[in-house]
């Protein structure tokens, strides 16, 4: 994984968007040759978009998925460097499981000089029966993958 820190990035996230979301770092593979990152979003009722079933809205599952797949990026790169998403594009298969937290890996599978390639899935639970998969792609603002 050379210079970038993923557990020590993660705490950062305490500070913004991902942080009021209630995101926290929950486990990474920087050294695979498709380095992934898994964050966690823990239920809470305040993210209810559904208050008759009591399920997550899209919204923090999305952030989610961009969060881990952009550090995903990050691991595959070795270091942090700025980056814009291009497309994110996210297919829900079910709804979250109310009261369960969403788990959301994300992979970088691709690097060219200026595109970086992400994959991913957010589960609840069982990874063999995803919420959402993910696709996207990020432009790489530096341009030295």
């Amino acid at each position: 994984m050379k210079g970038f820190d993923v557990k020590r990035f993660a705490a950062l996230l305490q500070a913004g968007h991902g942080g009021r979301l209630g995101i926290v770092y929950h486990d990474h593979d920087g050294t695979a040759p498709e380095p992934w990152v898994e964050l966690a979003l823990p239920y809470a009722a305040d993210q209810v978009g559904d208050p008759v079933r009591g399920v997550i809205a899209s919204g923090p599952i999305v952030t989610l998925m961009d969060m881990a797949t952009s550090m995903a990026v990050w691991a595959k790169r070795g270091r942090f460097a700025p980056h814009a998403t291009l497309d994110l594009r996210i297919d829900y298969l079910r709804a979250a499981t109310p009261g369960r937290t969403v788990i959301g890996r994300g992979e970088c599978y691709r690097l060219t000089r200026s595109v970086a390639f992400v994959r991913g899935q957010a589960h609840d639970g069982d990874p063999a029966d995803p919420i959402a998969h993910v696709a996207g792609t990020f432009m790489l603002l530096d341009a030295a993958a």
